[in-house]
Order: structure tokens, then sequence, then C-alpha cells
């Protein structure tokens, strides 16, 4: 059960609608800042994102593995499945600097993704020198952005405890099930949602 009971219906079905995942309900908490948040998450990731999906979405849930957030586990947007996200790919995110199907550039905005998760500090002016064989300045703040974003909210997010409402994979893994570690990869169901980019 989630540490944080999500708001009632009468709360957030105006807002967001009745099909609306578990971490929103939590976040409509704060109704105002719910709705700001998927404005702002929208406009963000979706109308200003010019990274393509399929590696945003690669990013979104290698963050998430290491956040241990099973809400952001067990989502897959309709824009990167339309990019070509399949599960081969995401099993791929196990260990992608073996994996046969990335490129050069997923593989840095990978390396990216999970030093930001778990020792930001390791990247340095020689890794920025890396990225910039495969990015523009520009795409490099973007994918930062990107990545601040996912690591802040997936741990916040991770705390709440969010699986009710997820496929069985999702459920059994985790800090709360005796120490499994949860993947993004592995499992035979997840949750599609609305297009990003």
């Amino acid at each position: 059960m989630a540490r944080i009971a999500p708001a009632p219906p009468e709360v957030y079905v105006p807002l967001m609608g009745e099909d609306v995942p578990l971490v929103m309900r939590v976040h409509a908490r704060r109704p105002e800042r719910a709705v700001a948040l998927v404005s702002f998450f929208g406009a963000w990731m979706a109308e200003t994102v010019t990274l393509p999906p399929r590696l945003v979405e690669m990013v979104r849930l290698r963050i998430a593995f290491y956040n241990q957030c099973r809400s952001c586990m067990a989502m897959r947007y309709e824009s990167a499945l339309a990019d070509g996200l399949d599960e081969d790919l995401v099993c791929s995110l196990e260990k992608p600097e073996e994996a046969e199907n990335l490129s050069p550039a997923e593989r840095a905005a990978l390396r990216f993704a999970e030093l930001m998760a778990t020792n930001h500090l390791a990247i340095d002016d020689a890794f920025y020198d890396d990225l910039r064989l495969h990015f523009s300045e520009e795409e490099i703040v973007e994918l930062g952005q990107i990545a601040a974003f996912c690591v802040g909210f997936g741990r916040l997010d991770a705390t709440w405890d969010l699986r009710d409402d997820l496929p069985d994979h999702f459920k059994d893994q985790g800090p709360a099930s005796g120490g499994v570690v949860a993947t993004p990869w592995g499992g035979t169901e997840w949750v599609k949602v609305g297009a990003m980019g």
C-alpha cells in the first residue's frame, strides 16, 4: 500500500480525469501543484523536447532502475514505442555497454543518466567532451534537464511505494519485497501512457 494516500476521486477526476495512475493521484493531494506538474511535464517533455523519444525513454527507464521507482519502470510512452522502443531494447538497458542494439550516442546518454542517478560528481570535463562527440550543446543541456527531472521525481515517487496499480512484475519487486531489485526489463506487462514528444 502506498505510503501516502491518494487524493479522493472528487479531487483528481475534475482535474485529470478518471484513468489516472496512482502516482498522479498521490500528487493530487496538492491539486494545484499536480495540475502544474502535468502541464509542465507535458510542455517540457513533449512540446519542447528535441531528442528522439526512444532515447528519452531509455534515459528515463535507466534512471528509474537506479531510483528503484517502480511506477516509472512500469510505464512506456506511446511516442517512444512509435520511435522503435520495444522490450528487446528495454532489456538492453540491463547492460547497455554490452548491448548491440544501441548506438554510441545512446550508450553515452545512458552512461550520463546512470552517473546522474548514482555518482553525478564523476561527470567531469572529459565526460562532457565525450558527450559532444554525439550531441550538440543544446542537446546536452536538454539531456541534463531530463535526467535531473527523472532523478528527483523518481526518487520521491519511489519513497511513496506506489505499486498498487502496477502489473505484477513491478508489484512483486523492489525494497518492499524483501530486497529484490526491481527492473524495467523482464516483465510481460507494462502501462502504456500518452505521447511524449
